[in-house]
């Protein structure tokens, strides 16, 4: 039996949920039930899938899953839960974990997909936030007779700046939250054109489609035991309204149809998509010099104690499917860095300790006690003030767990390095912040928590930073890493 592992993003609704009610109802978006009907007249079997929060502390702490696997507790993913093939099951190790997330469909949310089907989701974007993407992953891959977590993306994601809806329609500028949308993720040409042609013939627009293509030339696409693994996650980020955003996440007004053609068709397979190219030839390195004078003004600041520099560098591998290693999830919207110089390698599932495959621990190890004088100071340029990202987040993981306790966006960067020089007019662009178990009333500070279970980090446990930057307005995909300058990191303790 083919073995999977899980991350954490989630949630879609259907048809006979309540939510599918109201949506195939409202005239505005089309009729989903006239949709699927007309998937079927055409040859098609439509099978409904649903969407769930997965929740991946709560899978840590019950001992469903072994870590975290990296959360992100800024973002509440969403991701598609998808009914098997017909005919087929879906493995007992899945099933486990949709079951303690109380999702009772025969659906996962890693799943194998035929060179001839498709996923369709059909309904409203995430209300007002300061980024979302819908994002097709590679989850695993089978070499010869060992099955390896890959965590890979496969191109471009469907962001907040490209997607086509209602409000943006064949990607015009306009209102991209809370509209209608119709994304169709397949491997091939014919089979996207009658979808959409069907959703048509049920009234939804033409102006609002997109598509996630699954190249053919680099997956294993089939349903087969030795087949690729995918998810389709939504990552929405900093709702504008939080209480809208959870209305969104519990009750998501969209559905998730498998189609599968009832009769073989002749190939007409997608090339792999043309990226959005990273990069504005503008980069922010005149800020090194003002960055190394706000390094000097925290040393000076605080020279009574002993100082450690912890080395920062690129987290994720942007070769994970080529190598056959761990990516660990990321999208192309995004630069990822952390406090170490560890290369990751990838393990093999079901559900592997990543401690025991990957030396995963900070470099140095790093932990956090009580004392006022035990703290971490991060600082660096604020993305968001050069233009270089849309969101920006310095985030506090459990080194052995993974876990994601708490994260420090860049609304709480402004105005920081002022502080410490007040005489640069360059000190808008940068920013420090203090990472501690006692703030002692410092208002640029985090305060780590100690639990409950995964939702903190013992002072006894290491720990690690990780940074995100998400999303350059100019080019509508991530930050190129060679434009932007790192952030950094010091841990200071009481001299001996």
């Amino acid at each position: 039996m083919k073995h999977y592992m899980l991350f954490g993003f989630v949630l879609v609704l259907l048809i006979g949920t309540g939510i599918g009610t109201d949506l195939a109802l409202n005239p505005t978006i089309g009729d989903v039930n006239a949709f699927k009907q007309a998937l079927e007249k055409d040859g098609f079997t439509v099978q409904q899938g649903t969407v769930g929060f997965f929740d991946v502390i709560k899978l840590y702490d019950l001992g469903v899953l072994p870590n975290a696997l990296g959360n992100n507790p800024s973002t509440r993913y969403l991701s598609y839960f998808v009914p098997p093939a017909p005919g087929q099951k879906v493995p007992e190790e899945i099933a486990k974990i949709a079951e303690t997330l109380g999702i009772k469909l025969n659906a996962a949310a890693f799943w194998n997909l035929g060179p001839d089907e498709a996923v369709v989701f059909v309904g409203r974007t995430p209300p007002e936030c300061r980024y979302f993407s819908f994002d097709l992953q590679l989850v695993e891959r089978t070499y010869g007779n060992e099955g390896r977590w890959i965590f890979s993306n496969i191109g471009d994601t469907v962001n907040n700046l490209v997607i086509n809806t209602e409000g943006t329609p064949n990607e015009n500028a306009g209102d991209p939250f809370n509209q209608t949308t119709v994304i169709v993720a397949t491997a091939d040409r014919g089979i996207d054109q009658r979808i959409r042609a069907d959703a048509l013939s049920a009234g939804y627009s033409d102006n609002i489609f997109n598509t996630l293509m699954l190249p053919s030339s680099m997956l294993k696409l089939g349903i087969e035991n030795s087949s690729d693994t995918f998810l389709i996650g939504i990552r929405p980020a900093f709702y504008k309204d939080n209480q809208a955003g959870d209305i969104y996440l519990n009750n998501t007004p969209a559905i998730v149809f498998r189609v599968t053609p009832n009769q073989t068709i002749k190939p007409d397979p997608y090339d792999y998509p043309k990226l959005r190219v990273r990069g504005t030839g503008t980069t922010e390195f005149d800020l090194v010099d003002d960055l190394e004078q706000l390094k000097k003004a925290i040393h000076n600041k605080y020279s009574n104690l002993n100082a450690t520099e912890l080395p920062t560098s690129m987290t994720v591998p942007i070769d994970g499917i080529q190598r056959g290693i761990d990516a660990l999830g990321p999208d192309n919207d995004a630069c990822y860095l952390w406090t170490s110089n560890l290369t990751p390698f990838s393990p093999t599932p079901p559900f592997p300790d990543l401690s025991k495959y990957y030396d995963f621990q900070p470099h140095p190890t790093v932990t956090l006690g009580n004392d006022t004088n035990e703290f971490i100071i991060i600082y660096g340029v604020n993305h968001i003030a050069t233009g270089k990202a849309a969101y920006s987040s310095a985030t506090i993981y459990g080194a052995a767990g993974w876990n994601g306790v708490g994260a420090i966006h860049d609304a709480s960067f402004n105005g920081t390095a002022q502080e410490y020089l007040p005489d640069n007019p360059n000190a808008k662009y940068l920013y420090v912040y203090k990472i501690a178990r006692n703030c002692s009333g410092d208002p640029n500070c985090f305060v780590v928590p100690t639990g409950p279970g995964a939702y903190g980090i013992a002072p006894n446990q290491p720990l690690m930073i990780f940074w995100r930057a998400y999303l350059e307005n100019a080019t509508k995909t991530g930050p190129s890493y060679s434009e932007i300058v790192y952030d950094r990191a010091i841990k200071f303790d009481p001299k001996e």
